[in-house]
Formats: C-alpha cells, sequence, structure tokens
C-alpha cells in the first residue's frame, strides 16, 4: 500500500486539525471499515509528520520545561497499575 501524501501539511497546526477531522469520519457511523482504515493509514503518516516537526524543533528553555512540566502532570493524572 502506498504511503498516504501529507504533503499539505506542513504545520503541527494543520496536522491537528486534518488528525481532529479524521477522528471525526471514522467515528461517522457511515464510514465505510475500507475508508476506516485508509484514514488510519493517513493518521499514522499524519502522526509520524508531527513526531519530526517535534523533534526538529529548537525549543527555549523555558518552552522545554513547560514540556516536561505537562509531561509529569500527565503521567500523575494516569491511573497506576498494581
Amino acid at each position: 500500500m502506498a504511503r498516504p501524501d501529507t504533503s499539505a501539511y506542513q504545520t503541527f497546526d494543520q496536522i491537528t486539525d486534518r488528525l481532529d477531522q479524521i477522528v471525526g469520519q471514522v467515528r461517522d457511523k457511515g464510514t465505510s471499515l475500507e475508508r476506516s482504515l485508509d484514514l488510519f493509514d493517513e493518521a499514522i503518516a499524519l502522526g509520524s509528520k508531527a513526531v519530526d516537526l517535534v523533534d526538529a524543533t529548537d525549543f527555549t528553555p523555558e518552552e522545554e520545561a513547560r514540556l516536561r512540566e505537562a509531561a509529569e502532570g500527565d503521567a500523575l493524572a494516569a491511573p497506576q497499575e498494581g
């Protein structure tokens, strides 16, 4: 299967907007399984592109601290398995 074309999405905001659209389409009961699988492939490609964008971004020390704090807060909010 050919990799979906994500070239139209150049910014993180564009990618997240498209991912939100994909979620809406997949949730629609009228969307076929085949279409849902195509959308899933597109979402995976967009997710990879978003990771590449984040990895290539030079964050200021303040931005890095905020990201660390947010990640730590998410980890604390996650249910603990035991």
